[in-house]
């Protein structure tokens, strides 16, 4: 099973997909924590080489993640290079969505540096909206459910025939039992 979570900064895609990953008993790969992990923190990143160095790593990021079976959490901005979205064009890409006010509590760690609080999260979302609702297969919203209620419904899309991909990952997760 495999899925692609998108959606603006502090929409949950890191706390969902590790749920969601639990659940449906496969791995879990957060872009911005393979980033973390290799080069330091983002704000770090952004204050000595700025946002355009950033977008190359973060670009090298969602390469290595979509190499894997299961779910992938990307960072808010990770859809907007043109690269990352022709690869997704075969996941299923499900958006989650939050309501600006809920944003405020979740802004407040000062890891995002993109969006350091709400009102520059709105402008952001504005702007990527139309991009992530085309990207998108299927929306979440994450704005008052509990994490595994938001899991849950991602998972009963996942298979269901709501999924316009479902048929394809079936296919090719039954080529790769073949080839094992």
């Amino acid at each position: 099973m495999r899925v692609v979570l998108i959606g603006p900064p502090a929409s949950g895609k890191s706390r969902i997909g590790k749920k969601l990953a639990r659940m449906l008993g496969t791995g879990f790969v957060d872009t911005d924590r393979l980033v973390v992990t290799s080069h330091g923190p983002i704000p770090e990143i952004f204050a000595s080489h700025g946002e355009a160095h950033f977008r190359a790593l973060e670009r090298a990021a969602v390469v290595t993640a979509l190499e894997s079976d299961g779910v992938v959490a990307f960072g808010g901005g990770a859809v907007l290079d043109q690269e990352t979205q022709r690869d997704i064009g075969s996941w299923p890409v499900v958006l989650l969505s939050v309501h600006p006010d809920v944003v405020a509590g979740r802004l407040g760690n000062g890891k995002r540096p993109t969006v350091p609080d709400v009102e520059t999260w709105k402008a952001v979302y504005e702007r990527r909206r139309e991009l992530y609702e085309r990207l998108a297969d299927h929306t979440a919203d994450t704005s008052s459910l509990p994490t595994e209620r938001v899991a849950a419904e991602i998972m009963e899309w996942l298979g269901s025939a709501a999924n316009p991909k479902r048929a394809d990952q079936k296919a090719s997760n039954e080529k790769k039992e073949i080839v094992r």
